[in-house]
């Protein structure tokens, strides 16, 4: 299986291409890749995947196998990783999440390669009642 480890402002996670490669429990191997003794060390799995309703879509696992919705750090790897490896030839582009569709904005670098990242991540939800956890809504 070949991967790609990226971080961004921190968060470092493995990166699987999904247009090349096939999973049959990606939260399993999220849990032995993230592994900072075992395995290669993330805080958590992503997968680049075909979409039906985006340029992309993109599948993120935390180092305990749980699904969650997104990651904005990890959203703007996707993004570098789809333009410099040729899965995306525009600098505007929409990637399906756990969290709907969301924007992106590249910027290339003077190499040609993508060296900036900017996502539109919504309006913030802070309250507890709009956030996928259990306890009283204030």
């Amino acid at each position: 299986m070949k991967f790609t480890k990226m971080q961004g402002a921190g968060n470092d996670y493995v990166y699987i291409n999904g247009f090349e490669e096939s999973l049959t429990d990606p939260a399993e191997l999220a849990k032995k890749v993230s592994d900072r003794h075992f395995g290669i060390g993330s805080d958590g799995l992503i997968l680049i995947l075909p979409s039906q309703q985006a340029d992309l879509k993109m599948r993120m696992f935390n180092a305990d196998g749980s699904e969650a919705e997104m990651c904005g750090n990890g959203i703007r790897c996707v993004a570098k990783y789809a333009h410099d490896h040729g899965l995306v030839d525009r600098l505007a582009i929409r990637v399906e999440t756990g969290n709907g569709i969301l924007p992106l904005q590249l910027f290339p670098g003077d190499s040609g390669l993508i060296d900036r990242v900017q996502v539109n991540m919504g309006v913030p939800r802070l309250t507890r009642a709009d956030l996928p956890m259990t306890g009283p809504a204030d």
